[in-house]
């Protein structure tokens, strides 16, 4: 799977919410979260469909589109495009960054901890 484009991640996120979706309805998502017009989603649709990342078949009166891919998925291949290039594949570079130069709330360490401490447990 390759990545994918910041719009494509705009029509998985609608139909990664909810789905199988008809046309109109992330028409109506897609207006509402990013003020794409109704002809803008529905080639981004098309394209999606001919990429193989979304599912299209014919409804009742309206196509149904589906996601082709898990969130999850498109997560880590992502999160692993990321950290390659941004960081040299390096996660403590990256967890360093953040402590360095973000303050951490007191939740957050402890999540990291327990995230730690789960994968020094594996």
């Amino acid at each position: 799977m390759r990545e994918l484009s910041t719009a494509e991640w705009h029509v998985m996120e609608s139909l990664w919410a909810d789905s199988p979706k008809v046309g109109s309805r992330i028409v109506a998502d897609l207006k509402e979260s990013v003020g794409w017009s109704r002809s803008t989603t529905l080639t981004m649709l098309k394209r999606m469909s001919d990429k193989g990342l979304i599912a299209c078949e014919d409804g009742e009166s309206m196509k149904v589109y589906r996601p082709m891919l898990e969130r999850e998925e498109a997560a880590q291949k992502e999160t692993r495009s990321f950290l390659d290039r941004v960081y040299h594949g390096s996660l403590s570079m990256l967890v360093n960054h953040f402590v360095e130069k973000e303050s951490l709330s007191q939740e957050e360490i402890a999540e990291l901890r327990k995230i730690l401490d789960q994968a020094d447990g594996k």
